[in-house]
């Protein structure tokens, strides 16, 4: 329910106070649901791990993340730019890399510059009764792509926020990478008459551009 009085943030009570995309919104506090997947765990191992190893780190190592830190502003994985300090960006960047099962950095990384972002456009078919979800791919990305999904909603929807990471993005086939196996193994198969929104992002050392967000409303008659 929309609201009209003194902007209020958090939770009183049984009910939560939220900034919304056309203003402020009050709704019952739900518990938030506590999954235990594997990448769950494996990223809550993480975080630890790779906050031990900044004692490690040598005083001229430590120099470069201040270094870093003081020029850089960091987009989380809500797409939002923050400010973090050296050590709070040491632990961030490389549990993104952690959690991706690639190398850590001892010394912090350049800061990247992000061109504009290779995928196009999302497109979901049933061929032969066989759902099928592309992303339409120009060009070639400096090193990852992530994708994230959302759960399947009704076609007038205009705005989601939960986008779970569903995996890096395959190599694309004549100029169109297949990701409906990642998908559908989240989500399961999503049906006629709903929308699905995906949204990417570039990866560069640990660093993330905007996330780009596509929707495809599927037609009722599709299959």
């Amino acid at each position: 329910m929309k609201i009209e009085s003194i902007p209020k943030s958090g939770r009183q009570g049984d009910v939560v106070f939220v900034e919304g995309r056309y203003g402020n919104v009050v709704r019952t506090f739900v518990p938030p649901s506590n999954p235990q997947t594997a990448d769950q765990q494996a990223h809550r191992r993480n975080i630890p791990a790779v906050s031990r190893r900044w004692r490690t780190l040598s005083l001229e190592q430590t120099g470069t993340w201040r270094a870093l830190a003081a020029n850089t502003c960091f987009i989380n994985d809500e797409g939002k730019q923050v400010r973090l300090n050296c050590f709070q960006l040491f632990v961030r960047l490389n549990t993104r890399r952690a959690d991706l099962g690639l190398p850590q950095f001892d010394t912090a990384p350049a800061k990247p510059a992000f061109s504009t972002s290779p995928v196009l456009d999302l497109d979901i078919s049933y061929p032969a009764g066989k759902c099928t979800i592309m992303l339409r791919v120009q060009g070639t990305p400096a090193q990852v792509i992530l994708v994230r999904g959302a759960r399947p909603v009704r076609s007038g929807v205009r705005f989601v926020l939960h986008f779970p990471f569903l995996g890096l993005l395959p190599p694309p086939i004549n100029g169109w990478s297949d990701i409906t196996e990642m998908y559908i193994a989240r989500f399961g198969i999503p049906k006629p008459g709903t929308a699905v929104w995906i949204s990417t992002c570039q990866h560069i050392d640990g660093f993330i551009d905007a996330p780009k967000v596509l929707r495809f409303r599927i037609p009722a008659s599709a299959a």
